[in-house]
């Protein structure tokens, strides 16, 4: 059986799952709701293993010499 190793592209933004106390605080702090998020479809390539539906991506993409960070919703 041959193994696909998933390898991060070094051009690749980070992705990671915020947990329910940094997504309160998320919704909390931009007065927002979950259903407001931009969406990305749970087979996207790039999201961890670990996410389900409803959960939220924390991207935190480089431009230059700061950090640009964008939040999704995981839908299925």
């Amino acid at each position: 059986m041959i193994q696909i190793l998933k390898k991060m592209h070094a051009l690749q933004p980070k992705h990671s799952k915020l947990s329910q106390k940094e997504l309160a605080e998320l919704l909390e702090k931009f007065n927002i709701s979950l259903s407001q998020l931009p969406k990305i479809k749970k087979d996207d390539a790039i999201l961890p293993k670990e996410c389900d539906a409803g959960d939220v991506i924390e991207i935190e993409r480089a431009t230059g010499k700061e950090k640009v960070v964008y939040y999704r919703v995981v839908v299925g």
